[in-house]
């Protein structure tokens, strides 16, 4: 029997560097739910490749997966967003994961009005966090994994920086093998306000700066190969 489509689902952003254990978190944060009984789907972003879909189809949890290639991570990101809402809605999804992978600090991947989750991996090093752009700087929750490898003291010096890049945030320790720590995350996500359609929404930072000539295919170099919005560093 099919599932009935529904008005509005629950949308959540999950962003954050490549290898910071984003797929691992998810899984052991829904399977928990849907065991519970809610339905949910997972969109799968990523730059040039990805095996994780394997891993929701393991688990049984219905997703769809989207490269990139050559394109922003953040443009394709937009492109594509609302059509994945209508999919999750089409579906019958009480809540629709939207997993944005292989992102530079840069890449600013969050929707005002949308839950905005960002994981960072602890073994990172404690100045990452200053590093980390739009997408730990302007999250509703930030997931801190791998934390069962440091020391307490790197632990709470890394949570004390996430906190002076975004004092706001809900700040969640999260082991993704074990699931420990997901129930916080958990709550999170079943509080995510719903939405029908991301038409007129806005992100919550801008893109990176587009766009040049090499954003058009250009490989040469050269400053006559240097068209568009350029930006060079004083060497005198």
């Amino acid at each position: 029997m099919s599932k009935p489509v529904r008005k509005s689902i629950k949308l959540i952003t999950v962003a954050g560097p490549p290898s910071s254990g984003k797929t691992s978190v998810i899984l052991r944060t829904i399977e928990p739910m849907i065991a519970r009984g809610f339905t949910i789907g997972v969109v799968k972003f990523d730059c040039l490749t990805s095996e994780d879909h394997h891993r929701y189809n393991e688990a049984g949890i219905s997703v769809k997966k989207g490269l990139a290639g050559g394109l922003c991570p953040d443009h394709f990101f937009i492109a594509n967003i609302d059509q994945a809402l209508q999919w999750g809605k089409k579906s019958g999804f009480d809540l629709l994961v939207i997993e944005s992978a292989g992102l530079c600090n840069r890449c600013s991947p969050h929707i005002r009005e949308v839950l905005a989750v960002c994981v960072i991996d602890q073994l990172s090093g404690v100045h990452t966090p200053r590093k980390i752009g739009p997408m730990l700087k302007s999250a509703d929750v930030v997931v801190l994994t791998k934390g069962d490898i440091v020391s307490q003291a790197e632990r709470e010096v890394f949570a004390f920086r996430v906190r002076q890049v975004n004092a706001r945030a809900a700040v969640l320790p999260v082991n993704g093998l074990t699931g420990q720590g997901n129930l916080l995350l958990q709550k999170h996500f079943q509080n995510a306000p719903t939405t029908s359609s991301l038409e007129n929404y806005k992100l919550r930072f801008t893109m990176p700066a587009a766009l040049c000539s090499y954003c058009l295919g250009e490989t040469r170099i050269g400053q006559d190969c240097q068209i568009g919005n350029v930006k060079t560093m004083d060497f005198s």
